[in-house]
């Protein structure tokens, strides 16, 4: 189980698919469109569509439940590790109230244990880091979410553009 491909690529995937479709129809300058109207055009088209994103991120981390297949995918390789390394007094869940994916490690263990589990399942995949103690969770899931899409919304404005660019360039000839 990859991160990415598990939680944040159908984000990414989503986020282009806006920034394309926004930058076709935001770009576009019809003839006779005053300047004022297409400034205008071309700022609400890609400014709304990147809300939309942020919405779809809220969206797929809540009641669409990328969250939570992405906790129940993480919980279940933390479980197996610990099972593996024969540590199953120790408790490993992600930091909660918000929801990151940084692993909060509990239980008894002296410090060599302590310093090798922590490196041990911050390597495994989904995870960002493992740290022994409750403190603190850095960035929300929720953020990374919206990051994802608002990046998969920029790299589909370029095409949108290039598009627009290049009917523009091709508009000039008529013969």
């Amino acid at each position: 189980m990859n991160a990415f491909w598990a939680f944040f690529w159908p984000l990414v995937g989503f986020g282009m698919l806006a920034g394309v479709l926004s930058g076709i129809a935001g770009f576009r300058r019809r003839p006779g469109m005053l300047v004022a109207d297409y400034r205008r055009r071309r700022v609400r088209f890609p400014a709304g569509a990147a809300m939309l994103c942020v919405a779809a991120a809220l969206l797929w981390t809540g009641p669409l439940g990328g969250a939570g297949r992405l906790v129940a995918a993480i919980d279940k390789s933390v479980h197996d590790d610990l099972v593996y390394y024969e540590m199953t007094p120790i408790q490993a869940n992600l930091h909660r109230a918000p929801l990151t994916r940084r692993l909060a490690l509990s239980g008894p263990a002296d410090d060599f244990q302590r310093e090798q589990l922590s490196l041990v399942l911050s390597d495994l995949p989904g995870v960002s880091s493992a740290m022994w103690g409750d403190a603190g969770g850095g960035i929300p899931l929720v953020v990374e979410a919206a990051i994802a899409a608002l990046l998969g919304f920029a790299i589909g404005l370029v095409p949108a553009y290039g598009v627009e660019l290049r009917r523009r360039y091709n508009a000039q000839w008529s013969w």
